[in-house]
């Protein structure tokens, strides 16, 4: 169960990566950008490269906090209250 739902937190994150990586270097071209004042010494590449593992962890980041905000309070609470320690009613 736990595979799965990994899967269901990386798997459209890397799509929506892949499509965020052709969304921005279609419109800027990677030797032109900078970082704290100076250029990238990357190949583009590389940058291409950096760039979607950046985008693909944020948003298996933001997959995964919707998955975590889709459980049941049955599913956050089963490993934290046991049977003996539930209050009444």
């Amino acid at each position: 169960m736990k595979l799965k739902k990994l899967m269901w937190i990386a798997w459209p994150a890397f799509l929506v990566a892949g499509l965020l990586e052709m969304l921005v270097f279609a419109m800027v071209d990677p030797q032109d950008l900078h970082w704290f004042g100076r250029p990238l010494e990357l190949s583009r590449q590389g940058i291409y490269t950096l760039a979607f593992f950046v985008f693909w962890g944020i948003t298996m980041l933001s997959s995964a906090l919707t998955t975590l905000l889709a459980m049941s309070p049955f599913e956050v609470n089963q490993a934290t209250v046991s049977r003996g320690d539930q209050a009444e009613g």
